[in-house]
């Protein structure tokens, strides 16, 4: 048997995911490499402080620090998803969205977006936690890019016949068809998609979800909608 060459498709593929591994880890490093330089620059600078200054320089270290563990967390779990190394179980879809849009909905509220939750019973198996982190994601996401006020959004899952679905439709601005095909690829927000607070996270929500549904065997589809903003479903593999 000959090795693989550089005209191969094998070689190709191989230099493509070692590319790919490397730009991902670059990325990773630049978004960690700024809260810490943030800490220490703040660090730095209470060193010097009166007393009376120090309070607030501790909320915002204690908001930079925040940021960086959910991305490092963020970064682990997107690394467990691609692996697919998790047990499995029966799990709810249904149940987990009314999780997820119940602890999502004092955002929602403070937002004013109405939120709405329909359908019925979905089954899957999989990993509950991940499967809950998927949903959560999608779910933040649809709130945090939706219109400033007097938005809406729907959670929907259904059974249709050996497929668990799950959609998560919300309004918001006009999305470039172009750019909806780069939304699940890590650390990138869209040109369109502008982060305005805490909330908007770190740029891995969608390539999260993406993983997970992955490692879960399904399919993530995102459209944008014609009057504006996003509709986003997930087939898995159902269960009785």
């Amino acid at each position: 048997m000959t090795s693989p060459t550089r005209s191969t498709p094998c070689w190709n593929q191989l230099e493509s995911h070692v590319a790919e591994q490397q730009r991902f880890a670059a990325n990773a490093s630049h978004e960690l490499r700024t809260p810490l330089a943030i800490s220490q620059t703040l660090l730095d600078v209470a060193r010097k402080a009166l007393a009376r200054d120090r309070s607030e320089l501790v909320e915002r270290l204690h908001a930079v620090n925040t940021r960086a563990i959910d991305l490092t967390e963020a970064l682990l779990l997107l690394s467990r998803g691609d692996r697919g190394h998790f047990a499995r179980e029966s799990v709810g879809l249904s149940l987990i969205a009314e999780e997820a849009t119940e602890t999502l909905l004092p955002l929602a509220e403070q937002r004013r977006i109405t939120l709405d939750v329909t359908g019925g019973a979905a089954r899957t198996s999989g990993s509950a936690e991940l499967l809950l982190r998927m949903v959560t994601n999608l779910v933040q996401n649809a709130i945090v890019h939706n219109l400033s006020s007097g938005g809406t959004m729907t959670v929907h899952t259904e059974a249709h016949g050996d497929t668990s679905v799950l959609r998560v439709e919300n309004t918001g601005r006009r999305l470039p068809p172009a750019l909806v095909p780069t939304l699940t690829e890590p650390f990138q927000r869209g040109t369109e998609r502008v982060r305005t607070d805490e909330h908007a996270g770190v740029g891995l929500g969608l390539a999260i979800v993406h993983s997970i549904v992955r490692a879960h065997d399904g399919t993530l589809d995102l459209v944008p909608r014609p009057a504006g903003g996003l509709l986003a479903t997930v087939r898995l593999p159902g269960t009785p």
